[in-house]
């Protein structure tokens, strides 16, 4: 199978450098009948622009998040929680699909059939799907407002993939500020058959507030109790807990991805850590998505540390340290993390990371992960690499792996003949 040719521009000359794969027992390249397993556990929707606005009860629709255009011309994107933000029109992809790098995103990956293609190209055996606008769902302390967003992206997602699941496997968005309506949606998606779900970062969005209620609290026992019935893992998505967008101007994009967007996935880390839910609820599995992994090393260190030194505050007193269930029960998505992967076998943690392309996203190593995956993983043994790329997803998320590869050979045949 040939790899489809995009044009590559100055500024995404990068993405297209490799060292090669030479001595590597697999690879990472689209049609490599022996190919590694990879399964891209972070990948997002491209959702209909009036989705919610055609959806929602009318109570809620003049609540929703819209674009205005102000007296310059400028479009904004207003929501309830966030502050307003200029609109970008272009991002790496959506522009005329044959071969443009620099496509503007609008509508990239909308169409399944589409999007099947899209993946088939970069390698990419099977995926787990987030919403993209839908992101936008947990930005209000309206428990209600939250849910009823929420439940127009699951009925969404379900008719748009659900069809796919096997290998095209939409989440399940649950608002979490309420224990009952989470309770009540938690029910209804795993009946439908959803693979996992994903929680916003903090159940009330917005800057802290010690009176609200947070993961660690046994107020969410009933929850985790009910997710382990449902046996449904939960992941944490970056940008879901507070407003991912406060830096303005100089240096604006740079604070916001590392400060406001990827690091504050460490809290529901260390709230499921640290707090005994997991003694609780041993059978519970999580993962903190788009977050990287270069963290996660630091982190166990530094949970483990206020264990042992802040004895005095600890409370309730664990069985195990805190990075011990973070290694027996959690999880961490990457798409280009250098340091985190330096760090994976030395700390143990090949069996907790996980790779993805983050399709459609510019942040993301669409349509050249080969690439991607060669320039940093050549330090990794053979088996690491296995895991990290797909066999630690599939163990996540209860993919089929033997119905994944008669797939793939099934899509080679195809286009053999």
């Amino acid at each position: 199978m040939e790899q489809s040719h995009y044009e590559v521009d100055e500024k995404n000359r990068y993405r297209v450098e490799t060292p090669g794969h030479q001595g590597w027992p697999h690879t990472a390249r689209p049609g490599d009948p022996d190919k590694y397993l990879m399964i891209s556990a972070d990948c997002h929707a491209n959702e209909p622009g009036n989705l919610w606005r055609d959806r929602i009860d009318l109570k809620f629709r003049d609540r929703l998040p819209h674009v205005e255009v102000d007296a310059k011309g400028e479009k904004w994107f207003i929501a309830e929680g966030v502050g307003k933000s200029r609109v970008r029109a272009r991002m790496i992809g959506d522009v005329p699909r044959e071969n443009s790098e620099d496509r503007l995103r609008g509508r990239v990956g909308a169409n399944p059939k589409e999007r099947i293609q899209d993946q088939i190209r970069d390698g990419i055996d099977a995926e787990i799907i987030f919403p993209n606008k839908g992101l936008m769902m947990f930005a209000t302390k309206d428990a209600a407002f939250g849910m009823a967003q929420c439940r127009v992206w699951n009925d969404f997602a379900w008719e748009m993939y659900g069809e796919y699941n096997d290998f095209m496997s939409p989440a399940a968005a649950i608002m979490t500020s309420e224990v009952a309506l989470a309770i009540e949606e938690i029910n209804r998606v795993a009946k439908i058959g959803f693979r996992f779900l994903t929680l916003p970062c903090k159940p009330v969005f917005g800057g802290h507030d010690s009176r609200d209620p947070n993961y660690n609290l046994t107020v969410y026992d009933p929850m985790w109790a009910a997710i382990e019935d449902c046996d449904l893992p939960i992941t944490f998505h970056v940008s879901t807990g507070r407003d991912p967008r406060v830096a303005r101007k100089e240096g604006g994009a740079v604070i916001n991805y590392v400060s406001h967007s990827l690091s504050p996935t460490i809290e529901p880390v260390a709230s499921l850590c640290g707090s005994g839910v997991l003694e609780r609820f041993p059978k519970i599995r999580f993962a903190a998505v788009e977050s990287g992994i270069g963290w996660v090393p630091w982190a166990l260190d530094a949970m483990d540390e206020a264990y042992r030194k802040h004895h005095l505050w600890a409370y309730p007193k664990l069985k195990h340290l805190p990075s011990e269930y973070f290694r027996s029960n959690g999880g961490a998505t990457f798409q280009e993390d250098r340091a985190g992967l330096e760090l994976a076998e030395k700390w143990k943690l090949v069996d907790n990371f996980m790779w993805a392309n983050d399709y459609p996203h510019a942040e993301g190593t669409w349509p050249h992960s080969a690439e991607a995956i060669e320039r940093e993983m050549d330090h990794l043994s053979d088996g690491a690499r296995a895991k990290i790329l797909g066999l630690n997803a599939a163990r996540m998320f209860k993919f089929d792996v033997e119905l994944l590869l008669e797939r793939r050979r099934s899509v080679l045949m195809s286009v053999q003949h």
